[in-house]
């Protein structure tokens, strides 16, 4: 068993990563965690748990919190013992196999103490790979997030800006782009990361787009903190004016120089410093590098070495070389046969380079897959993994030249490279033709609504079909994110929600997401809210992205007008299971040209096939294809 603090608050249970739900035995755990092997005060428990304005029975609450934690325990085989009841308050013991935290630190510390800047780098970046997302996000405690969160902040951010400072030092400017974006957009108020991606860029020759961010954070000084750049940024603006040639990036060596890395002491009564909270990014990016010459600027996928599979999410790589726009999930489940065995299928002794293309209907969970196949088998492509959207933010198809050209690389793979590539959403067999690998010990995994048979054809590969979960995938992966006591407490009504989300994974994820942010609500209530207007409701306000609507919406505007028509004719006039012929009228087209549409339609995801030769149209898709998306109501927060 393992704790997992760096992220929601998680216990892991072998490959299973279970998402505690929030509640105070939650946030008992968290204040317990974060101050591990150290007395923890009642006092600081009370306010953690309570805040400032404390019941009168809130002691003996402490004492049930305890034992309700201790039985959250008990489901995972963890010693009652593992909390100790000390004079003064409690204590939790750990190390570094079981809290993510002291590895954490450990990693820093092993880190410090190298000569080699290449061995610094890599236990940095494992450090880097533990988070797993905001901090404490399932933690609804004021105090732990006012106070304990910027000061774990700032320990990432000192790794963080260590990673790129030896990066830039051992002239890999262009790799470590990626992640200065995102460090830089995630944390606007911290100079040394805007610093750094300036200097990046003037090293990579571009100027312009150096000058165009120093002009971005000075805005943001100004407007926001009304103060002007520091000293180090004004030079390097002076510098990128008069066009100078910079000298060495500092260098990558731990000397006294450079930032010492090793974690502040704990405090031994569980008192906190004061601190503003600074808001996390909701990944850390920490690129493994492609060497010269190869697909440049390709987002990588972090590989902390540590059990179980379930690891860090990967970056998406941004348009036009900008900030990563991160999308992952806090822990992947089911699918397990099938992922491995697509494993095993990239890892096989060839001669030529594997190609696996997973296909199915929007929102099914096509990209999540292919992450989780690329961290199993990461260790097989040791010059790295990396992933490219065939997309532009507004849903354009990429083509294959600006995939390449907007991370300033070149498609390809070169000779004797080992590196597994993901190309997401993408459209056609010509799109992705001109970026697959061509060495023999590479491999590309490519997601796509589309079974790219023509693809298939010239290049070879195999293609597997994704499916929404079957019932039990659909409880584990509830489980895993609003907690498993929330589900047995209504087994039946989590059932009901898998159900009516049609056991799509996006739509599990966004009532789970719905879930997690009211904890009082009933999963019967969300089931029942959610069957009265299942379309419409399946989507978050605050994400765009996390939309079932838009998703299909977006599905739809890349059919031709005449398949367009077609998919919302049969959406009103079909059985659960139809045919060609079934649907001749209702297209008023000849039973070949029905043939033909229906089988565009199976391959852009909107039909599942059923052998011999019918078809099926999913539930949450048929409501679309009816326009039947209505008007929002309320959610029920009782």
């Amino acid at each position: 068993m393992r704790f997992q603090l760096l992220g929601p608050l998680s216990i892991t249970d072998g490959d299973e990563i279970v998402v505690l739900q929030p509640s105070k035995p939650t946030i008992l755990l968290a204040a317990l965690l974060i101050n591990p092997n150290t007395v923890v005060s009642t006092g600081f428990l009370l306010r953690a748990v309570w805040g400032e304005e404390q019941p009168a029975t809130a002691k003996a609450a402490l004492h049930t919190c305890v034992l309700r934690l201790r039985r959250i325990f008990a489901k995972y085989g963890i010693a009652d013992n593992a909390i100790e009841a000390v004079p003064g308050g409690y204590r939790i013991p750990a190390d570094v196999a079981t809290l993510d935290l002291l590895r954490f630190r450990a990693l820093l510390s092993q880190a410090a103490a190298e000569p080699d800047p290449e061995a610094e780098l890599s236990a940095l970046k494992q450090a880097l790979a533990l988070w797993q997302g905001p901090l404490l996000a399932n933690v609804p405690s004021d105090a732990l997030h006012r106070d304990e969160v910027p000061r774990l902040t700032e320990e990432r951010l000192r790794a963080t800006e260590r990673v790129c400072d030896i990066q830039l030092s051992l002239g890999r400017s262009r790799e470590v782009l990626v992640e200065l974006w995102g460090a830089a957009r995630s944390h606007p108020g911290h100079e040394r990361f805007w610093a750094q991606l300036i200097e990046a860029l003037y090293r990579t020759g571009r100027q312009a787009e150096a000058l165009a961010e120093y002009r971005r954070v000075k805005g943001y000084l100004l407007d926001e903190l009304g103060v002007e750049p520091g000293p180090a940024l004004r030079r390097l603006e002076l510098a990128i004016l008069r066009g100078d040639q910079l000298g060495p990036a500092p260098a990558a060596v731990t000397d006294s120089r450079a930032p010492q890395l090793g974690p502040p002491s704990p405090p031994a009564t569980g008192q906190l410093a004061q601190q503003q909270p600074s808001a996390l990014p909701a990944a850390q990016l920490t690129p493994a590098a492609l060497p010269p010459g190869t697909a440049a600027g390709l987002s990588p996928i972090t590989a902390p070495a540590r059990p179980p599979q379930a690891r860090n999410a990967t970056a998406e790589l941004a348009p036009g070389a900008g900030p990563p726009d991160f999308l992952g999930p806090p822990g992947f489940t089911g699918r397990t046969a099938e992922s491995l065995s697509i494993a095993a299928r990239l890892t096989a002794d060839q001669t030529g380079p594997r190609t696996v293309v997973l296909s199915g209907a929007p929102g099914v969970g096509k990209t999540a897959l292919a992450r989780h196949i690329a961290r199993l088998v990461q260790e097989d492509f040791p010059d790295g993994v990396a992933l490219v959207s065939m997309n532009d933010r507004d849903g354009t198809p990429r083509t294959a030249a600006d995939a390449a050209a907007a991370v300033g690389g070149v498609p390809g793979i070169g000779p004797g490279r080992r590196v597994l590539l993901i190309l997401d959403d993408v459209t056609t067999a010509d799109q992705a033709r001109p970026l697959l690998p061509t060495s023999p010990g590479s491999a590309a995994v490519i997601t796509s609504r589309r079974g790219l048979a023509g693809l298939l054809a010239t290049h070879g590969g195999w293609t597997h079909r994704v499916q929404p979960f079957a019932e039990e995938g659909s409880r584990r992966l509830l489980s895993a994110v609003i907690g498993v006591e929330r589900t047995e407490r209504e087994p039946d009504a989590a059932r009901e929600l898998a159900r009516a989300c049609g056991h799509f994974p996006l739509a599990l994820r966004i009532v789970a997401a719905r879930l997690l942010t009211r904890p009082t609500l009933r999963i019967a209530d969300c089931a029942d809210w959610l069957r009265r207007d299942p379309l419409a409701r399946l989507a978050l306000a605050d994400d765009p992205r996390m939309s079932v609507p838009d998703v299909l919406r977006g599905a739809l505007t890349r059919l031709e007008p005449r398949d367009a028509e077609a998919f919302m004719r049969l959406g009103h006039s079909t059985g659960d299971r139809f045919g060609a012929a079934d649907c001749v009228d209702a297209l008023d087209v000849p039973l070949a040209a029905a043939e033909d549409t229906l089988e565009r339609l199976a391959d852009e995801g909107l039909l599942e096939e059923e052998p011999p030769d019918g078809y099926r149209m999913h539930d949450l898709i048929r409501l679309f294809a009816r326009g039947g998306a209505g008007l929002r109501e309320p959610v029920p927060t009782h």
